[in-house]
């Protein structure tokens, strides 16, 4: 049976209703939700003593419904309609006296002005306004000022809506440019979410004087968990957090049918200040066999561990589904701006939610377990918040680690997912909860001297494989360290030129750093300091090495680019693209001495432009080799202007075993044997 109109134009018809509700019968027809669901939000806005009229109320049983639950008996129902009217006078005849229908067009009716307190249009204004074409919209705006004429002031027109983007932005510009007040509900979900995907929403506009001059707009949403409304800015907000919602529910509801082939993303805001309060991955694992109890589980990460490999790569969640086994893992990572009161608070908080997430075929009343490394959430305590012109916000903040280690870190915010620069602590920090000594001295100020910092340690497995990368330089000495020349470029928190100046007693390290701001971040807070073999020059790396290029040839035994980009649409976050041009890595040549090393941080996604860079490199360096970092997207790039350097591998392996020997000593373990043993493959090769 045909129901459905040829063309959206057919829904402003009466000849296409009457063929509609005569083809239908007296089966009720509900455009969008039940009494039930739309129940919690009527209640709040029709009293018992309001005059209610219903604009194109078809045979919906809703007005029937309020009348018999003693919500509202003085209804007045219209419809264009002839065939739907005559049913719904048979159906309801004597039933319900006070009550009734009448035959009536919405942009022209027969009511006297300030007649009603409520209008109410379950899915009208939908069925009206298909397009936005001048015809369309100007029987809208009919529509809406006719409503407007029979509200009284104070009234409320309640549009019961799936909230299409140009529906809302219509109805939201019209009446809160009359001044009206505009609200938005997100009704609560039917439990047949087979037969309803999108969420119903209804838009309340209360009728207020016209003030003349320009009155400030009162735009608000009420999410379908809460009964506060939230405020928003602009008409454009309004929609936008609409829109999210609608894209949530066919989310949940893709999630609830079928296992997800790739893996899902998505933030849940603080409702207070719109931050992104928890970020949730979705990982569907088809290696898990299903059984009873392993259908779905939620894992907390610990807070300032969501960086590491296993929580913030897709192929680290993905072996951490594996490994928890369960069909369906939900990892939650936890945001620095906000507060949470331990696992219970956040299980409890998150309990409702993550079971929208749920796969198909969850038991009914599963338990599902909430998850975490050592049952705890973590310890993360912010220690300094900056903004710098040329890095953007950034914060310095103390994590714990695995097991019993406090570290460190420095985070660029506009890249809030990568460790900028991280270094160990010496003094652990106390526990949450853990208790005070009596002699104990007050909470030290954030402008106090930080903990000590373990500068014996390199946390970042890219800074050790530069380090190793050390054996690749020439001279007598199996150790390199009498007279060597480094320029750093890319300064951080400090940590790659401090390890270098400590344990390499006669190396003299140049440091070249764009942002004056990282200076003062690693001085005041990694322990960096300069001295006669440390100097720091507040310059742009490129500029830097042009001048020393046009100046003092040949001058340094190593050379390492570890400076991030700050431009995020490149496929490359590490380095900026102009560090890799062919004229520029030419002036690095030139600034190395004939048997040095220069070594590239690359950190590149994009497989054509890595290709790019590395044939580059190629033109400028005879010899390249490429050690990719365990676990990390960085990969450690050695460039030699010498084409026989290594003639004989056995050479470099003595020089290595012997460099990685002096680094591991009491207390301070090392390991750079992989590295070691990828640079000598590649040599071998070569």
């Amino acid at each position: 049976m045909d129901l459905l109109p040829r063309s959206p134009g057919e829904f402003g018809s009466a000849r296409y209703w009457d063929r509609f509700f005569r083809q239908r019968g007296q089966r009720s027809f509900e455009w969008y939700g039940a009494f039930p669901e739309l129940c919690p939000v009527l209640y709040k806005y029709v009293r018992p003593r309001d005059k209610v009229l219903v604009v194109g109320c078809g045979n919906s049983e809703l007005s029937e419904q309020m009348y018999d639950v003693g919500m509202c008996e003085d209804i007045v129902n219209i419809d264009i309609s002839d065939a739907v009217i005559r049913q719904m006078q048979e159906r309801s005849g004597s039933k319900r006296p006070k009550m009734s229908y009448l035959l009536m067009d919405m942009l022209q009716m027969d009511f006297p002005d300030t007649h009603f307190q409520v209008v109410l249009d379950k899915g009208t204004l939908d069925a009206v306004l298909t397009d936005e074409e001048e015809a369309t919209l100007a029987k809208v705006d009919k529509m809406f000022a006719e409503i407007s004429r029979v509200l009284q002031v104070g009234g409320r027109y309640l549009c019961v809506s799936l909230a299409q983007a140009h529906v809302l932005k219509k109805a939201v510009e019209y009446f809160s440019q009359e001044g009206w007040v505009v609200r938005v509900h997100q009704v609560g979900g039917s439990e047949d979410k087979q037969q309803f995907v999108l969420p119903v929403f209804v838009y309340v506009m209360t009728k207020f004087r016209k003030i003349p001059g320009s009155a400030p707009q009162i735009l608000e949403i009420c999410p379908e968990e809460e009964d506060k409304p939230m405020r928003v800015e602009s008409a454009e907000r309004l929609v936008a957090a609409v829109k999210d919602r609608q894209h949530y529910a066919l989310l949940c509801s893709q999630l609830s049918k079928t296992p997800c082939g790739e893996q899902v993303s998505l933030d849940l805001c603080n409702k207070e200040s719109g931050r992104p309060r928890y970020t949730l991955h979705v990982v569907d694992s088809a290696s898990v066999k299903p059984s009873r109890d392993n259908h779905f589980a939620i894992f907390i990460i610990p807070q300032g561990r969501e960086t590491e490999w296993l929580f913030g790569t897709e192929e680290g969640r993905r072996h951490l589904a594996g490994s928890a086994g369960f069909r369906r893992l939900v990892t939650v990572a936890l945001h620095r701006e906000q507060r949470y009161e331990g696992m219970a608070g956040i299980q409890a908080e998150l309990s409702g939610k993550v079971m929208e997430l749920a796969p198909p075929g969850l038991p009914a009343r599963q338990q599902v377990p909430f998850l975490s490394v050592g049952g705890d959430i973590g310890v993360r305590t912010v220690r300094h918040c900056d903004t710098s012109p040329l890095s953007g916000e950034y914060v310095v903040e103390d994590v714990k680690g695995d097991g019993t280690c406090y570290f460190r870190r420095l985070i660029f915010l506009r890249n809030r997912n990568v460790v900028q620069s991280e270094a160990r602590l010496l003094t652990p920090m106390p526990l949450p909860g853990q208790k005070k000594r009596r002699k104990e001295k007050k909470k030290p100020s954030p402008t106090e001297p930080p903990a000590a910092i373990d500068k014996s340690y390199l946390c970042c497995e890219h800074h050790k494989t530069m380090v190793a990368g050390l054996c690749l330089l020439g001279g007598p000495d199996p150790l390199p360290g009498t007279g060597l020349a480094v320029l750093v470029v890319g300064l951080g928190g400090g940590s790659l030129p401090l390890f270098i100046h400590d344990y390499f007693s006669q190396a003299h390290v140049a440091v070249v750093e764009i942002d004056p701001s990282m200076l003062e971040v690693a001085t005041r807070w990694f322990s960096f300091s300069q001295g006669d073999r440390m100097r720091v020059h507040v310059s742009d790396g490129l500029d830097y090495v042009a001048k020393l290029a046009a100046e003092a040839p040949a001058q340094y035994d190593a050379i390492m680019f570890d400076v991030d980009s700050k431009d995020l649409t490149v496929g490359m976050s590490c380095p900026p693209p102009a560090f890799v041009e062919k004229p520029f890595l030419q002036k690095v040549k030139t600034v190395l001495k004939a048997e040095g090393v220069f070594m590239l941080n690359l950190v590149c996604r994009d497989a054509r432009l890595k290709e790019s860079v590395l044939a580059t490199l190629r033109e400028v360096f005879p010899l390249l080799y490429a050690c990719r970092i365990k676990e990390e997207v960085n990969e450690i790039l050695f460039c030699q202007p010498s084409p026989e350097r290594w003639q004989d591998p056995t050479e470099l392996e003595a020089r290595a075993r012997a460099l990685e020997g002096a680094l591991r000593q009491p207390g301070r373990p090392w390991d750079t044997s992989y590295v070691l043993a990828d640079m000598l493959q590649a040599i071998k090769i070569l």
